[in-house]
């Protein structure tokens, strides 16, 4: 398998039956159209924020596992609230959510100072355009 990448497209997604309920993570990760890897897991029970929240840490962890490098990794989310939070655009209120926030930001400059990613964006899309990563959410939810 090649770890090095150009450019790495990574879709998130997590999701919850119920509000807190049985929730699971949707991960899908390409680069110019080849699966690279996908996650598809459940979490426990939970919120759907805790899990949209999982789906980016998750991911940012695999790419430290598999020793993935990438030039430039983009994030796509559809949840405009998580994604403008992780960002730093919007303040995190609950405690819980600032604490999986910090370990994201953690995690994401551990694998800029190994130089496994160089450029790091996240774009919001609507849910239509993430169908991958909730298809993965919602195999694990229906296991």
């Amino acid at each position: 398998m090649n770890n090095n990448y150009e450019l790495l497209e990574i879709n998130t997604d997590g999701g919850s039956r119920g509000n807190p309920g049985p929730a699971a993570i949707g991960v899908y990760a390409a680069s110019g159209g080849e699966e690279i890897f996908t996650l598809s897991e459940t979490i426990g029970e939970t919120t759907n924020n805790v899990a949209e929240y999982t789906a980016v840490l998750r991911s940012l962890e695999v790419i430290e596992e598999k020793n993935i490098f990438s030039e430039k990794l983009k994030y796509f989310i559809d949840s405009e609230l998580i994604l403008r939070q992780i960002i730093g655009k919007y303040k995190v209120k609950q405690p819980h959510l600032q604490v999986l926030r910090e370990k994201i930001v953690s995690q994401i400059k551990r694998l800029k100072e190994k130089g496994l990613i160089k450029i790091l964006t996240f774009t919001n899309v609507p849910r239509e355009q993430n169908k991958k990563a909730d298809k993965l959410v919602n195999e694990a939810l229906d296991k």
